[in-house]
């Protein structure tokens, strides 16, 4: 049974060590999705939301405080999303950083 759980710990810790480089690997190409990703990651940590479609949940996002895993790989991917705004896009990011 101590096997059985540690394989589990390592398969999640290794799920997760995925998750997060994906994450900072994804790249910021178009001015469409920067839009989405600032409006989806918000600048402070909140309570958890739910993402539905057509009534349906279709992402749940815990809530993006230090406690959570993947807390700074989002904030680098909204910060990144921002700077591609700003310097790719010549927009003016004032609104988002509130």
């Amino acid at each position: 049974m101590s096997t059985l759980v540690q394989k589990n710990i390592y398969q999640s810790s290794h799920l997760l060590g995925f998750l997060q480089q994906w994450i900072d690997d994804l790249e910021i190409r178009e001015e469409q999705i920067a839009h989405q990703i600032v409006k989806l990651i918000p600048a402070q940590c909140p309570f958890a939301r739910e993402v539905r479609l057509f009534g349906r949940v279709i992402l749940r996002i815990p809530a993006l405080c230090k406690l959570n895993p993947l807390y700074e790989q989002l904030m680098g991917l909204r910060f990144r999303a921002l700077c591609f705004l700003a310097d790719q896009c010549g927009e003016d990011i004032t609104p988002y950083c509130t």
